[in-house]
């Protein structure tokens, strides 16, 4: 049996693609040659290479923010019109708001316009006191209440002068103070002052209205203390404690003079004890060296003199501390006085009757000394043993 021949299996694909479809999708899959060429980064044209590129680029920058910020504020205010003010006539709505502003306060507001009351400028939108006329107003207050209060304080002191004053004779004296000049207010504001003044015056003083129908104002009795001198003052207060001082400063008096008299009494006790001692030291040594000296030295003493000693100019003049020292002596048995002649004159003298006492030891040594010292070294007589002496008559002169 013949055998068939056997056929070569073909390598091509039973549906064939065309070649060119081939070609297309190889080529849509690839870049293409000429993207490829074109450079990612940006020209060097771009930025000014050199610096008067630099500068011109600066400027025309400059130029142009300027220019679009003037038109930007030129746009801005004249679209930018001011809300016209409500009239203050009528009462205020909160749908108005978007169309008109509210009338502020102390202004008056007609057609749209504001126009502040007397006394008040504007200040944007508000109305503000003027300075001028408060200062004003304040010191014409001041003023007007100091003259016043001086009036009352004066009546109240002397009695003079007068309580209530009429408003138009209190303002013809303020006028006189010339306060308008010295702020520069013209007449329709100093008159505007005034009123102001007044009306803080009122607040303060007392007013009341006479048979006239005038206004008279009053200054209130708390306020006139801040205007009373002191020596009033003090003479008002005298005068409402008068039945409560006259017995103090009786009472006062008495005490004060009880003791300086008791000072006194005391100041001539202890002096006249201290002037008293020391005449009888002086007496004790005189009789100690009339003893010793054999005669030469007369025993007693001048009571005018040894008071003359003892005491001093300004002492002298007071008669009660000698007398004071002649009482002392006189109650003294040591001592003896007696009136006798001294040179024509009778003179009352003190002696010394005792042959010394307990305070007389150092009189005696310091005698003793004497003694020695003279060199006269005789005998006692008997009369002189016999001490103490005999009190001797009194000579009558």
């Amino acid at each position: 049996m013949a055998s068939s021949p056997r056929t070569r299996p073909s390598s091509r694909s039973p549906n064939p693609k065309p070649t060119k479809n081939k070609t297309s999708s190889s080529s849509s899959s690839r870049p293409s040659t000429s993207s490829r060429s074109i450079p990612l980064q940006p020209s060097s044209n771009l930025f000014p290479s050199s610096k008067s590129e630099f500068s011109r680029f600066i400027a025309v920058v400059v130029v142009a923010s300027t220019v679009a910020f003037s038109c930007n504020y030129v746009f801005t205010y004249l679209n930018s019109q001011p809300k016209p003010f409500c009239d203050s006539n009528s009462d205020f709505d909160d749908s108005l708001s978007d169309f008109c502003e509210p009338c502020p306060l102390n202004g008056v507001c007609h057609e749209g316009k504001l126009e502040c009351a007397h006394g008040y400028r504007r200040l944007g939108n508000l109305c503000v006191e003027d300075s001028n006329i408060n200062e004003a107003a304040k010191k014409l207050s001041k003023l007007v209440e100091g003259l016043l209060c001086e009036e009352h304080a004066q009546y109240s002191c002397t009695g003079t002068g007068t309580v209530w004053v009429q408003g138009n004779q209190l303002w013809e004296k303020v006028n006189e103070s010339k306060i308008m000049d010295e702020y520069g207010l013209s007449e329709a504001v100093y008159a505007h002052a005034m009123k102001r003044a007044m009306e803080a015056l009122r607040k303060v003083l007392e007013t009341r209205l006479n048979d006239h129908g005038i206004e008279e104002l009053k200054c209130p009795p708390l306020l006139v203390l801040h205007y009373t001198p002191v020596s009033c003052r003090i003479q008002q207060w005298i005068l409402e404690h008068a039945l409560l001082l006259v017995p103090a400063c009786a009472l006062l008096l008495g005490c004060v003079f009880t003791l300086l008299k008791f000072r006194r009494r005391y100041y001539l006790s202890v002096k006249a004890e201290q002037i008293y001692n020391e005449a009888c030291d002086v007496l004790e040594e005189k009789a100690v060296s009339a003893r010793s000296m054999t005669g030469e030295h007369e025993p007693w003493v001048v009571a005018s003199l040894l008071r003359d000693h003892l005491l001093s100019p300004k002492e002298r003049k007071d008669p009660m501390l000698w007398k004071k020292v002649e009482q002392l002596v006189q109650e003294d048995s040591r001592l003896e006085r007696y009136p006798k002649m001294v040179k024509g004159e009778c003179k009352v003298v003190w002696e010394w009757q005792v042959e010394g006492s307990l305070s007389s030891s150092g009189k005696r040594k310091k005698a003793k000394e004497i003694r020695l010292a003279s060199g006269q070294h005789t005998d006692l007589s008997p009369q002189q043993k016999n001490w103490p002496w005999k009190a001797k008559e009194p000579v009558k002169c």
